[in-house]
């Protein structure tokens, strides 16, 4: 669904963000995208949607040229931007201005999801707080039910209830036809959601391998018994949660705080051991 290839990102007289990144996101699963402040995560979003194009390399999205923004593309990409400015019109006008640009726009889903979120279809935006306008942009960017829907930061602005409710309603859209990728520093957020990881670290990709095989080959918790040198990262805590090489132990939840940690410290380490299973095949 997109693919990525030999990608080099740069701002004029800024830092380079991507360096020569190659890397594809399929349909039927629902990405995290994980990465420090400043690492690139929101520009990734926006090459991936045609806002900013590539200094080289391509960026491929239904095997067309995002760069090239045809009609076909960009009706089945939606993005839920971390920053964005939204007019005071009424819920409901908001959705008859815009909806006609998304063919297999939901007027139903929409509303149904305005409700879930507790507004009124009738409320002037303007007077909604941060994370109301939020909850509208991620029901509207939800009802489009376009191919590729990306995610930047949704949960920032959100309250903790809002934030167990955001991820309910995204594992409820979630399909086979459809490609979901969520950017965000708060890991946490994404628990039981996702079921891919994709972490940027300096200029390009450290990680990208799906949760099931993560938790085939990887345990996470506080080791009370075997070998330090199945442990490839300790956290410095009064818990001592590690990630360890599974080998013949119970398989354990993923701790997506503690897989970042680890792979920012030591991702040769990680990928070395995922990638040395070649029996098993990453979604």
């Amino acid at each position: 669904m997109i693919t990525l290839n030999n990608l080099k990102f740069y701002f004029p007289k800024g830092k380079r963000v991507f360096d020569d990144v190659t890397l594809s996101f399929v349909a039927g699963n629902i990405y995290g995208l994980f990465g420090k402040n400043g690492e690139g995560k929101s520009t990734l979003m926006r090459i991936m949607s045609g806002l900013l194009f590539p200094k080289s390399g391509q960026c491929r999205v239904f095997d067309e040229d995002i760069s090239k923004r045809t009609v076909s593309c960009l009706q089945n990409v939606f993005i839920v931007p971390e920053e964005f400015e939204l007019n005071g019109l009424k819920i409901t006008t908001y959705e008859q201005v815009n909806s006609v640009f998304y063919p297999k726009f939901s007027k139903d889903q929409f509303y149904e999801l305005i409700a879930e979120f507790e507004l009124s279809k009738d409320q002037k935006i303007s007077t909604l707080s941060f994370g109301q306008k939020k909850k509208v942009l991620i029901a509207f960017g939800i009802a489009t039910n376009t191919k590729l829907l990306l995610m930047d930061e949704p949960t920032n602005g959100l309250d903790i209830p809002s934030k167990s409710q955001f991820r309910k309603i995204m594992a409820s859209v979630a399909d086979e036809q459809r490609c979901i990728v969520i950017s965000t520093h708060q890991v946490r957020d994404l628990h039981s959601l996702i079921n891919h990881v994709v972490i940027l670290n300096q200029c390009n990709i450290a990680f990208d391998y799906s949760l099931s095989k993560v938790s085939n080959h990887l345990w996470f918790g506080k080791p009370t018994q075997g070998p330090q040198e199945s442990i490839i990262y300790a956290e410095p805590s009064f818990t001592g949660k590690s990630v360890l090489i599974r080998e013949d132990r119970e398989e354990s939840e993923v701790d997506l705080e503690l897989l970042f940690n680890a792979v920012l410290n030591n991702s040769d380490a990680i990928n070395n051991v995922l990638k040395n299973t070649y029996h098993d095949h990453a979604v």
